[in-house]
């Protein structure tokens, strides 16, 4: 059941309705509609669910009691009792997380495993084994195994554990982040996600505007300019050259239509609850470097990585071994360095294998890592610059480094839309040895009217972010104004809105994550 379905929106009545006339039971309400969005996308993917809401809920629950045991203890015997405790909570925080990575990988990385194997020893596939190897990949799974795992880290680092079962299973069941996140923090989503919420006119019209936002990103913008991707990309030999500079245009454009599309969606329907949810993006497209790109774009999964590999792989003992010994024989300065840009690879290799279970995404997670390293060795070079060059600060220089970062992005991110290595790199390569023309851009599924309508949608975003630069929720202030923008989001939705078979629009990209 797709955000932009039929099917979804009166699911989505029945919920508000539900939920503002049960009063002091509106999380149950919530964690009935959560388990109901869910049995939509097959009642099996339930038992998936269930496993990692039962054992990470009995994990922390085992972790945080044990916490007693040193803190009651006689003082002269407390350290003792500490580490032998921290030692039980980090074997069951283990195990845990070992479960449910174990089921995450198996599902969506078996198949990958078992081609990737079969092309290293040359063994040709038989279909009946391959069959074996192919999951369908549950609702969500990558989103609230990683929500549920950072959970039970923080209890292990100090967070109260929930007590309330059920709650815990809302937390991880909240049904507008399941598809594509965001990745929410328990402390952070539990101070609205429980309490009782009257209706407030002023509140859900804010929210109800959010959710229209996110339908014109989909429906109006990325689901329109999807169709000339898909074109560019499922004809390689006759789109290339000049046109995969106008593919990384068009996909730039489209996937973030499409993901902050389904972000606003999800945010404006916790926001007519009630209920905050963190922002996912903060104006990306204005970076001028891509490490300031990444801290702007899907930002909690970037912090989750952060937080949660990054920083405990840099205070691992092999880790700080490495440190000591790149130091003696590099010196204090790359050698320093060298650690931090060891488990920088590591973590964007795992973001690019979070991504996808192929090649292409390892690869483009690679290269958002050797970027960055680069670009963080050569900051001496960049400060030297600024300093010898005043042009250097000046606003053109700054809207320039951002023209460079939003074609370099959209470089990088061919590995996704080819979804083929070599295909990706002969493209590149088309780029240089066959640039011609653009001959048959006109041949992409779309009309001069359907450009005429995403360049007005892009128009329109760049707009909003602007305004809401400069004040946010300053619509919240002005009911009529607020009342017109709804209006003319919901006709401009359903006048050019692009829907496929059923008036059920295309899925959301990173539903397959």
């Amino acid at each position: 059941m797709y955000f932009t379905s039929a099917a979804f929106v009166i699911f989505l009545i029945a919920v508000f309705i539900t939920y503002y006339i049960a009063g002091t039971r509106q999380w149950q309400v919530l964690l009935v509609a959560g388990v109901a969005f869910y049995a939509f996308s097959g009642l099996h993917y339930l038992i998936y669910l269930a496993i990692t809401i039962t054992t990470v809920y009995a994990a922390a629950r085992k972790v945080e009691g044990w916490k007693s045991c040193y803190a009651t203890s006689e003082k002269s015997e407390r350290k003792k009792i500490k580490e032998y405790i921290k030692k039980r909570q980090r074997s069951v925080i283990i195990v845990c997380i070992i479960l449910n990575l174990g089921i995450l990988a198996v599902i969506k990385y078996s198949s990958f495993v078992f081609s990737t194997v079969n092309a290293v020893l040359h063994i040709r596939p038989q279909p009946e084994a391959d069959a074996f190897f192919r999951f369908m990949l549950p609702l969500g799974i990558s989103f609230y195994t990683f929500q549920s795992i950072a959970y039970l880290i923080d209890v292990y680092r100090g967070k109260p554990a929930e007590q309330n079962p059920f709650r815990f299973a809302l937390f991880v069941s909240f049904f507008p982040q399941m598809i594509q996140g965001p990745i929410s923090r328990f402390t952070d989503l539990s101070e609205t996600l429980f309490g009782r919420h009257r209706f407030d006119p002023q509140i859900f019209a804010a929210g109800l505007r959010r959710v229209l936002w996110g339908f014109f990103k989909k429906l109006v913008v990325a689901d329109r300019m999807l169709i000339a991707v898909k074109a560019l990309a499922s004809d390689t030999d006759t789109y290339n050259g000049a046109f995969v500079i106008v593919n990384m245009l068009f996909y730039a454009i489209t996937l973030y239509s499409d993901f902050s599309g389904g972000i606003d969606i999800t945010i404006g329907i916790a926001q007519a609850m009630g209920i905050r949810i963190k922002e996912n993006f903060n104006r990306p497209f204005y970076s001028k470097n891509i490490a300031e790109y990444w801290r702007r774009w899907h930002i909690t999964m970037g912090t989750w990585f952060k937080d949660y590999l990054f920083y405990p792989l840099s205070v691992l003992k092999p880790m700080l071994r490495f440190s000591k010994l790149s130091r003696k024989r590099l010196g204090n300065g790359f050698g320093k360095r060298l650690p931090v840009y060891v488990s920088t690879i590591i973590l964007w290799f795992a973001t690019g294998l979070w991504h996808g279970a192929s090649w292409n995404f390892i690869v483009w997670g690679l290269a958002n890592g050797v970027v960055i390293i680069l670009s963080e060795e050569c900051t001496p070079i960049y400060e030297r610059f600024h300093r010898l060059f005043s042009f250097s600060r000046t606003s053109m220089y700054g809207a320039f480094q951002i023209f460079r970062t939003f074609w370099l992005m959209s470089f990088i991110r061919m590995f996704d839309v080819y979804r083929d290595v070599p295909l990706t790199f002969k493209m590149y390569g088309s780029i240089v040895s066959d640039f011609g023309g653009l001959q048959g851009f006109m041949g992409l599924g779309l009309t001069l009217a359907d450009y005429f309508i995403v360049g007005l949608g892009c128009g329109v975003m760049i707009l909003a972010g602007v305004v809401m630069r400069r004040e946010a929720g300053w619509l919240d202030k002005r009911p009529m104004l607020n009342s017109a923008v709804c209006g003319s989001l919901l006709i401009a939705t359903l006048v050019f809105g692009i829907y496929g078979v059923g008036y059920d629009a295309n899925q959301f990209i990173y539903n397959q994550f």
